[in-house]
C-alpha cells in the first residue's frame, strides 16, 4: 500500500514548484520488501533568475530520511536537465516520466508524456543491456547472493525487451512476467518481498540462472535488431517548445 497522502505532503514541501513527481523503485518494479524506502522522482522548476542570472539554481534536488514514519528518497532534476536526458538513450527518466504511480502532476506532465513517446528509439536497447550487465556483476560478486540484484536484472531485461517489441514503458515485473512467463520469477519475488530473511539464494541455483540471464540477453539484443521504434527521436523541437511555453508562462503570470 502506497501512502500517497504521506507522500503528497512532502513533495509540497519541495523549494520549487514541480512539473510532476511519482513512484520508482521497488514500488514501481512490482516487488518491495517490507524495508522498501519510497522512490520518488520528478522535475522541477527553476525561477526564471536563477535560470539566466549568476547565481544559478540546482540542476537537482535530493532529500533522504525518514519522515513521518516513511523512509523517503526524492530525487528531482530541473526541467532543461531532465528534458536532455530524454533526448538521450536514458531509461531512468522514461520510467519516472511514465510512472502510474503518480504522487503530484501537471498539465504540462500530461503533455510530456505525450512527447516522450516520440523519444523512445532502438538505442535505449544499449540503456537496459548496460544495465542488465551491472547488476548482474553485482548479484555474482555476493556469497550467498541476493534475491535483490537478481530481479533487479530480470526487471531490466524484461523492460528492455518489451519496450524494443511494443514501444511502451513497462517496468512492474509482474505485469511483464504475465507475458513472459517464466515460472521462476514468482518465487524469487515472493522471497523478496517476504523480507531479509529469505533475500538469499541457494547457490545450486547460480548455474541456472546464468543460462537464463544469457538467453534474455540474447533475446533483448534481438528484439532491437528487428524493433519497429525509429533509431533517432525527433521530439527535440516539440520538448523546446513545451520548455519555451513553460519559461515564459511563468514569467508572464510573474508579471500580471
Amino acid at each position: 500500500m502506497i501512502p500517497l497522502d504521506q507522500l503528497r505532503r512532502h513533495v509540497d514541501a519541495h523549494p520549487y514548484p514541480l512539473l510532476f513527481a511519482t513512484v520508482s523503485g521497488a514500488h514501481l518494479y512490482g516487488f518491495p520488501s517490507p524495508d522498501s524506502d519510497f522512490d520518488l522522482r520528478g522535475v522541477h522548476l527553476l525561477p526564471l533568475e536563477e535560470v539566466v542570472g549568476l547565481d544559478p539554481g540546482p540542476k537537482t534536488v535530493e532529500r533522504e530520511g525518514i519522515f513521518d514514519g516513511i523512509e523517503l528518497d526524492l530525487v528531482t532534476h530541473e526541467a532543461k536537465k531532465f528534458f536532455d536526458m530524454l533526448l538521450q538513450r536514458n531509461g531512468y527518466v522514461l520510467e519516472q516520466l511514465f510512472s502510474p504511480l503518480v504522487v503530484w502532476t501537471t498539465p504540462e506532465h500530461e503533455e510530456l508524456r505525450r512527447i516522450g513517446q516520440k523519444c523512445i528509439t532502438q538505442h535505449h536497447a544499449h540503456h537496459y543491456l548496460g544495465f542488465a550487465e551491472r547488476q548482474w556483476k553485482l548479484f555474482q560478486k555476493e556469497t550467498p547472493p541476493r534475491v535483490k540484484p537478481l530481479l533487479y536484472t530480470y526487471r531490466v531485461l524484461l523492460t528492455g525487451i518489451h519496450l524494443m517489441r511494443t514501444g511502451e514503458v513497462e517496468a512492474n515485473l509482474q505485469m511483464l512476467n504475465a507475458q513472459a512467463k517464466l515460472s521462476y520469477l514468482d518465487e524469487l519475488i515472493e522471497r523478496k518481498q517476504s523480507g531479509p530473511e529469505r533475500g538469499k539464494l541457494p547457490l545450486a541455483d547460480l548455474e541456472f540462472h546464468q543460462r537464463e540471464y544469457t538467453w534474455l540477453m540474447a533475446e533483448l539484443e534481438c528484439a532491437a535488431d528487428k524493433s519497429p521504434l525509429p533509431a533517432q527521436t525527433n521530439a527535440k523541437a516539440d520538448l523546446n517548445r513545451l520548455l519555451l511555453k513553460i519559461r515564459l508562462g511563468r514569467m508572464s503570470n510573474r508579471l500580471d
